[in-house]
């Protein structure tokens, strides 16, 4: 049996967020040597120079439509993660976890407002609260206390805002007919363009000898060549294909496969609540997919 466009689309959904949900884990490891503003940068400038490979150009067609790449580049690279970067150093990692992965209901929200072809039903809701509540299982995981810190909590929430931006934007430029993986590699140019400043400001001064060490060559490729270049290429098709609702709900899966990732790679612990917080993430995943999307 064959799979539909639609079909490849949630597949490659499926394995992108497989990836992205692994990439905390390439982070911790990277953490050790590298600044969160260097791996950040130069993980979408290893992106960028794979990119570059492709045969092909975009050729310029027009201001409007070369500030609509420029809007994508800032929004899904620049702000996103510099909000969520910052974040994590006024706030838990787990309150980080919860409401940056809210995004696709900002998404739901915008879209109703901005995509005419874009429309919600109740299991849309249901399947959202049902997934934020498994979010919330697995992100406390035995904590008994919430932490409340409101600079670090906007600012998270602040990336789940730009983020959500970002699908409505690909969607548009889906709609230009270009080749996606070209359009992704415009649009990291001007994320890296618009991440420049911010080299200065946090201080980009990367240890060039720690390149030479298998452990960080190894993750430093595997976030620059598997999640920003080939996932982003592959996350913008699917939103070409699936809209960008039905594409947004799969974030939900993201702390699923990263607590996955974590039993199987750093060995820690799994618990009954992180169970649980996969099934119900699966649950809402489920419900959200069924009945919302593209008409």
């Amino acid at each position: 049996m064959k799979l539909s466009q639609a079909g490849f689309a949630h597949f490659a959904a499926v394995i992108t967020i497989l990836i992205w949900g692994t990439t905390f884990i390439a982070t911790k490891f990277l953490l050790q040597s590298f600044s969160p503003i260097e791996i950040l940068f130069l993980r979408f400038a290893l992106g960028f120079a794979v990119l570059c490979g492709l045969p092909g150009r975009l050729p310029y067609n027009s201001f409007r439509q070369e500030m609509l790449f420029a809007a994508v580049g800032l929004c899904g690279v620049t702000l996103y993660f510099l909000f969520e970067n910052i974040a994590l150093q006024y706030t838990l990692a787990s309150n980080v976890g919860i409401l940056v992965t809210v995004s696709p209901f900002f998404t739901a929200l915008l879209s109703c407002f901005l995509l005419k072809n874009e429309h919600l039903t109740g299991r849309f809701f249901l399947g959202f609260v049902t997934a934020l509540f498994g979010i919330v299982l697995i992100s406390y995981n035995g904590s008994v206390a919430l932490q409340l810190n409101p600079l670090g909590d906007i600012l998270a929430i602040l990336a789940a805002a730009t983020w959500s931006v970002y699908p409505i934007l690909m969607k548009r430029i889906g709609q230009l007919g270009k080749p996606m993986a070209l359009c992704t590699r415009r649009t990291f140019f001007y994320g890296l363009l618009f991440m420049l400043p911010a080299l200065g400001w946090f201080g980009f001064a990367p240890s060039w000898e720690k390149f030479l060490e298998p452990v960080n060559a190894f993750n430093l490729l595997f976030l620059g060549l598997g999640a920003s270049a080939v996932c982003f290429a592959t996350w913008n098709w699917a939103v070409k294909i699936l809209g960008a609702i039905k594409t947004s709900v799969y974030i939900y899966l993201v702390p699923a496969v990263t607590v996955t990732a974590s039993v199987l790679l750093l060995h820690e612990p799994l618990t009954y609540p992180a169970l649980g917080g996969i099934a119900l993430i699966l649950l809402g995943l489920i419900l959200s997919e069924r009945k919302s999307g593209a008409s």
